[in-house]
């Protein structure tokens, strides 16, 4: 993995059309190509060495694990929109220095895919989490809880980047927005069989989803993470209903025992991050609540950083 050297610089910049001649940025320095890929779709920066962003770009997925060669190609089409939007030539490409960091490239194999199918001559690879946390943290140590369809976590310890959970809907991603909508479902059948007792919540779930259990069973027998977690909002906005109340409390109490793991004298500033991360914010205990912090940037501003901190190793 690639740790950053210096202080990250990417968020706090103004980014705007393009205000001088890319012939002249390209004199001396080479340009930065930075990206950052999910599944819900890529953006991509191409920015002077100094952080000017020249021009941004977007295009569809790119999850690595979920599927390689879209996310390879989505990429690929993100970059050229921002060379396009920085009136640039992709002969750029080969004298740019370049990060790309794609949900799912967790493995060398699959980074040296990407890298060598990207189209930038000189890149580096990683998965969006790292990116994520030198987005946050830029050098500093700390804890990113990502909370949005799926979850994951990640500390930054004396440079060293630990991971939790994060390995999916059908043995993980605890909290999450899939885990939520998922939950929510269950509890709507245990009501359903007289196990449970149905609440304003459960019983608009159940109008919504055709009015039957076999209705509810039909939908979760194709469902995706990304269906299941169109129920979360739900649960998000009934604070006071038991059961959505219930979900709340139980997701946030994996996120404070993952938490314990990752930072166990409790003294690291946290950032919550993804859709559903900030709504956790008041559900978790007084004293985590106390070192909650911003991120610093995203993490696109962290493969930016990534960029340019390979730019000057000369990678």
């Amino acid at each position: 993995m690639i740790m950053p050297q210096d202080l990250l610089f990417c968020g706090f910049l103004e980014r705007r059309a393009c205000a001088i001649d890319p012939s002249m940025a390209q004199a001396s320095e080479p340009y930065l190509i930075a990206v950052d890929g999910g599944g819900s779709g890529c953006r991509a920066v191409v920015a002077t060495h100094a952080g000017q962003v020249l021009g941004e770009g977007s295009a569809g997925p790119a999850n690595a694990t979920t599927d390689l060669v879209q996310a390879i190609a989505n990429s690929r089409r993100a970059i050229g929109a921002a060379l396009h939007a920085a009136a640039l030539s992709k002969d750029a490409l080969q004298t740019s220095v370049g990060h790309l960091g794609l949900a799912g490239a967790l493995t060398n194999e699959v980074a040296l895919r990407i890298a060598a199918d990207c189209g930038v001559r000189r890149v580096t690879v990683s998965d969006d989490l790292e990116t994520a946390v030198v987005g946050a943290f830029g050098t500093r140590d700390g804890v990113l809880v990502s909370v949005g369809t799926g979850s994951v976590l990640a500390a930054r310890q004396g440079g060293a980047l630990v991971r939790l959970g994060g390995w999916g809907l059908q043995v993980s991603d605890q909290a999450s927005g899939a885990w939520l909508g998922r939950a929510l479902l269950e509890r709507v059948l245990l009501c359903h069989d007289g196990l449970e007792q149905h609440s304003a919540l459960t019983l608009e779930v159940l109008e919504n989803t055709g009015g039957t259990a076999m209705s509810i069973v039909g939908f979760a027998s194709t469902a995706r993470p990304a269906d299941f977690a169109r129920f979360a909002p739900l649960v998000a906005a009934a604070p006071q209903d038991p059961h959505g109340r219930a979900l709340m409390q139980d997701g946030a109490e994996y996120l404070r025992r993952a938490l314990m793991v990752l930072d166990p004298d409790g003294t690291a500033p946290v950032c919550l991050t993804g859709g559903l991360g900030p709504v956790y914010a008041d559900w978790l205990p007084p004293k985590i609540q106390a070192r909650l912090e911003a991120p610093a940037g995203t993490a696109l501003d962290g493969a930016l950083q990534m960029a340019r901190d390979a730019a000057e190793r000369g990678e």
